[in-house]
């Protein structure tokens, strides 16, 4: 991360420092003020703070202030799988606390390491030089068939999720969202969609962690190797298919530059990157797989899940809930991913 991956605080996202600093003082070992805050431009669901202090710099997740849809923004949840996930070894930053007294700054929140690191924006790697991007993607590809392969009730999160039905609950999960949020309206896609996706649920009975947003912009990469040291942003994290969960991964291959920092367009190997179906093979070798049959309806599920998330985004602009500057540029951005993930059925 970088300075100037921060900002000052935005209007409406302001609390007491003063609290924040007693709370801390009580709950985080090691802690010395004077402390300061700033805010990630990013965080499009749950607003993110840099906490710097002389000694080092830690993070605050909290639920956004005003009136939230029930079971979003579940901080709790993301607090409690990165705790797991640290005492496994997995890549993620060690969380000091979790506050659930709204009294303190005005809603619940989560206190975690700030990692040291490099995040990018794109897939592409644009800033590497050409040999670099390649073992970039396979330390993605590796870190998400880790987390694949971990056994939730090995460390406690036999519990974190319903087993089965994956992509049965992921539709009606975020059908139900999208038809109960007025305020951002309708689309045809969107609601032709949803009918494809019911009459195509593969047999699907596997189950593992999932992240629910693995992409590039969600790792912190090591200084200067080739390898994740930090996975970010869980909340959408739960036991599920980890066929799915690869799949949104994926659909980088499919998605323009311009959102999520996809690939559609790029010349592969004239950028030195590896194409979609190596990719793939790469995923099924670590995770002892011959191939992903049902690939297309995972990938159109996830493009439905994505421009289901857009469409929250343009329900909390219209709310004036939005945690991100750019929440309104974000859910200009539906139209186009309903028509990509209507495209991908054909």
């Amino acid at each position: 991360m970088s300075a100037d991956d921060t900002t000052a605080v935005r209007e409406g996202y302001r609390f007491d420092e003063a609290r924040l600093f007693d709370w801390m003082s009580a709950h985080v070992e090691g802690f010395a003020g004077p402390l300061r805050v700033e805010q990630f431009k990013g965080g499009q669901s749950n607003p993110t703070y840099r906490i710097r202090t002389n000694e080092r710099d830690y993070v605050l997740r909290r639920k956004p202030p005003g009136q939230l849809l029930k079971g979003a923004h579940a901080i709790e949840r993301e607090a409690r799988v990165i705790t797991a996930l640290d005492g496994a070894g997995f890549p993620v930053p060690r969380v000091h606390g979790l506050c659930e007294d709204a009294s303190v700054i005005g809603s619940s929140f989560y206190l975690m390491d700030c990692v040291a690191g490099r995040i990018f924006w794109s897939a592409a790697f644009p800033d590497l030089p050409r040999d670099a991007r390649a073992p970039m993607f396979d330390a993605m590809n590796d870190t998400l068939a880790r987390l694949h392969r971990i056994d939730p009730a090995a460390i406690g999160l036999g519990d974190y999720g319903r087993g089965g039905n994956y992509a049965a609950r992921q539709i009606e999960r975020w059908s139900k969202q999208y038809r109960e949020d007025d305020l951002a309206g309708r689309l045809a896609d969107m609601d032709r969609l949803i009918e494809w996706l019911q009459r195509h649920i593969p047999e699907d009975d596997e189950t593992s962690i999932v992240h629910g947003d693995f992409r590039v912009d969600n790792m912190i990469f090591h200084p200067s190797e080739p390898r994740v040291v930090a996975v970010l942003d869980w909340e959408l994290s739960t036991l599920g298919s980890p066929l799915a969960d690869f799949a949104y991964h994926l659909m980088m291959y499919r998605m323009p530059q311009d959102i999520l920092g996809g690939l559609a367009g790029t010349d592969l190997a004239a950028h030195g990157l590896p194409d979609e179906a190596g990719y793939v093979r790469a995923y099924c070798e670590r995770t002892g797989r011959s191939g992903i049959p049902e690939l297309k309806f995972y990938i159109v599920l996830n493009l439905f899940r994505l421009a289901a998330i857009l469409h929250g985004i343009r329900g909390r602009v219209a709310r004036g809930t939005a945690a991100s500057a750019h929440a309104q540029a974000m859910s200009a951005k539906l139209e186009r991913v309903a028509a990509l993930a209507w495209a991908q059925t054909q």
